[in-house]
């Protein structure tokens, strides 16, 4: 397949392929390919879903590095000193920040209660109250896309910034990815419009009251801003010659920490990033609509790939590898 095959394909598409707007390809820092689609620019802005964790997972490296927080197995509850533990409640003080990496923090109730979160005046709050249960810690993964914004809380908590403050200076602006604002609106009708409209968006990031961005979901980027992130995490946390963070903190965060089921396509979880391979260096921050940073070391490749909202799609990585590695290899 060659460039204008893979634009065809993709623009012909009545099916999976139907939603994608962009595709960036980068090797050896240089990007190889780039294309885009549905009437979007390469400079045009799209909510990636959750991909946004992967950029959390990322944001609380740094945070590390820079002796903000000590450990990833700081207790979550030592952050939010002013809140109030629901009497009879144990489970939460034994609540670390790995477990909120790894998925395998415990919450209350069966489902996730979006509608008491994004409804209330304080969804800090209103998640926290969410996290802990009498089950207490099982290690059992379990997604929670709610639940991550306490990340986004315990960063604004250890560096004394908003968490949007600390991305722009430490993550955006020297990956040369545009400032980001804050979204601002929070309603029930904006919400729904955030996830639904089909446009191209500003270089924004949802957020809750408090200003505080959301970091399961709602960062808004290019898929050029994508592959840059993946270049990142392909050479060990380092950017234009920059150390943007430590490899180290790289080689924990794309590190098996948990194998999935079959729901999850039976990959391995590490810090909010998945390795869709045993034993082989591919990496991938995945959000709903295939929106997608696709790492891959054994061809020094990095894919940054945004879609608009199309339900049942998860998992763009055996496209890329059927569809876009012929075309930049």
């Amino acid at each position: 397949m060659n460039k204008e095959e893979l634009h065809k394909l993709v623009a012909e598409s009545k099916k999976n392929e139907s939603n994608i707007c962009q595709i960036c390809a980068s090797r050896d820092g240089q990007v190889v390919y780039e294309d885009t689609w549905r009437g979007f620019t390469a400079e045009d802005a799209i909510n990636v879903n959750s991909v946004t964790k992967g950029i959390m997972a990322i944001l609380t490296g740094i945070a590390v590095d820079k002796g903000c927080i000590k450990s990833v197995d700081d207790k979550v509850m030592d952050f939010f000193p002013d809140y109030q533990v629901k009497r009879g409640e144990k489970t939460i003080y034994d609540v670390t920040i790995r477990h909120l990496l790894t998925m395998t923090a415990p919450y209350k109730g069966k489902s996730e209660p979006w509608k008491k979160v994004c409804t209330s005046d304080n969804w800090m709050k209103t998640t926290l109250d969410f996290l802990g249960g009498r089950q207490g810690i099982t290690g059992k993964f379990r997604y929670a896309t709610l639940g991550i914004h306490i990340l986004s809380g315990i960063i604004e908590k250890a560096t004394g910034e908003k968490c949007i403050d600390f991305a722009n200076k430490n993550l955006f602006l020297p990956l040369g990815i545009p400032e980001h604002t804050l979204h601002g609106t929070s309603d029930k009708e904006d919400q729904f419009n955030f996830f639904m409209n089909k446009g191209p968006r500003k270089n924004e990031w949802y957020s809750d009251p408090q200003d505080t961005v959301t970091a399961g979901w709602g960062l808004c980027a290019t898929g050029r801003d994508l592959a840059k992130i993946g270049d990142m995490v392909l050479n060990g946390g380092v950017y234009g010659g920059k150390q943007v963070v430590s490899g180290e903190w790289i080689q924990e965060m794309t590190s098996p920490h948990i194998k999935l089921d079959k729901r999850f396509g039976n990959m391995n979880y590490g810090y909010l990033w998945y390795q869709p391979y045993d034993n082989r260096e591919i990496y991938a921050a995945i959000g709903d609509s295939g929106n997608i940073i696709y790492v891959n070391k054994e061809e020094n490749i990095a894919v940054g790939m945004t879609g608009t909202f199309k339900p049942r799609i998860f998992d763009r990585v055996e496209f890329i590898e059927k569809a876009v590695l012929p075309v930049v290899i």
